[in-house]
């Protein structure tokens, strides 16, 4: 049975949105589905920053979805103990869901601009959903019942993101790509979608939407959020060794990183499954198109902070030495500091 965590809160200082209408949907729409006796729907309103640990832990959920105020790179808009707007920080947010990262399968954050909590919490969860800009009540509620009518159907989760892009744009709304979605295919890929649901539509639709609130919120002095970094540093005397980098040009990028992922996979670790997702990361984005080489450059640089901590990890040094060479003459100057982890320099 998949438990599904609703986690909502309005704060009495923000603009009142209709929570209590996409929990009601959201329970219909299982509730007729033909699996409806496969999910267990668990409702938390008024969440507080102090709830979200105390949910997770209690009801260990298999997904975890947010409905209310986002605000970008500040985060989310939970409650205070008076039941005004507090953040939770995106780093925070990471954090936490590192620590439930066995048992939460997709983080849904039905809420603005919470892209970048999206990102975040995709270094340790495989599916998470959120949205790259504003979005309205209405679109909101409708991604919810396109959503969970597919996961009602047995779908996979990219299915469902797509019956709840499709959701919107069905009934004219022209918010459907506000979704997006950080899926690692690995995960899934035993699961094929058939006819996996799309949507083209052209954006020039009009729709009156003017008595729906966005899920947004403007920071003003009376918020406040924060995180803590906590980690051990082991020093040691290091001869760093002076290498030259090869030209970007010249590096088959896809076959460093797999030989990088190949001598990690030895290491004995309690972190693997942070190790593999961070790598997962860096493979995802050389595939795009116009890869970025920074954001490959933070996946590497996580998956080696878990890996550096490894009992093991000096005795692969000298087998990444010339792939982490190679890594790095292709991502470029920002990336130079790699190379101090095996003890190398320019």
């Amino acid at each position: 049975m998949k438990k599904i965590l609703i986690l909502s809160a309005n704060p009495k200082n923000t603009s009142n949105l209709r929570l209590d209408e996409e929990v009601r949907e959201i329970k219909n729409t299982l509730q007729l589905s033909p699996n409806r006796d496969e999910f267990q729907i668990i409702t938390e309103s008024a969440v507080r920053v102090d709830d979200l640990t105390r949910f997770l832990s209690h009801h260990q959920p298999t997904i975890v979805h947010f409905s209310g105020h986002g605000s970008g790179t500040d985060g989310l808009a939970l409650e205070d103990n008076f039941g005004q707007m507090q953040l939770v920080s995106t780093q925070a947010l990471a954090k936490l869901f590192d620590l439930f990262q066995s048992q939460v399968e997709c983080v849904l954050l039905n809420a603005c601009y919470s892209e970048s909590q999206a990102t975040a919490i995709h270094q340790h969860i495989d599916c998470v959903v959120g949205m790259n800009q504003a979005i309205g009540d209405k679109a909101a509620i409708e991604f919810s019942v396109g959503f969970y009518t597919a996961l009602g159907a047995g779908r996979n989760y990219e299915d469902c993101f797509h019956m709840g892009c499709t959701s919107i744009d069905l009934q004219g709304i022209p918010e459907y790509l506000t979704p997006m979605r950080k899926i690692r295919q690995r995960r899934y890929q035993t699961v094929q979608a058939t006819n996996p649901v799309t949507s083209h539509k052209d954006d020039n639709i009009n729709n009156d939407n003017k008595s729906w609130q966005n899920r947004s919120v403007s920071i003003g002095g009376s918020a406040t959020g924060s995180a803590n970094q906590t980690g051990d540093s082991n020093t040691a005397n290091i001869n760093f060794q002076q290498v030259s980098l090869p030209t970007p040009a010249s590096v088959n990028i896809e076959t460093e990183l797999n030989a990088l992922r190949e001598i990690l996979a030895k290491l004995e670790t309690s972190d693997r499954r942070k190790i593999d997702n961070a790598i997962a990361d860096a493979e995802e984005e050389i595939n795009k198109p116009q890869p970025d080489k920074n954001e490959v450059g933070k996946a590497l640089d996580r998956a080696f902070d878990y890996a550096k901590k490894a009992e093991g990890f000096a005795s692969v040094i000298e087998k990444l030495k010339p792939h982490l060479t190679k890594t790095v003459g292709w991502l470029g100057e920002n990336w130079h500091k790699l190379l101090s982890l095996v003890n190398l320099t320019i």
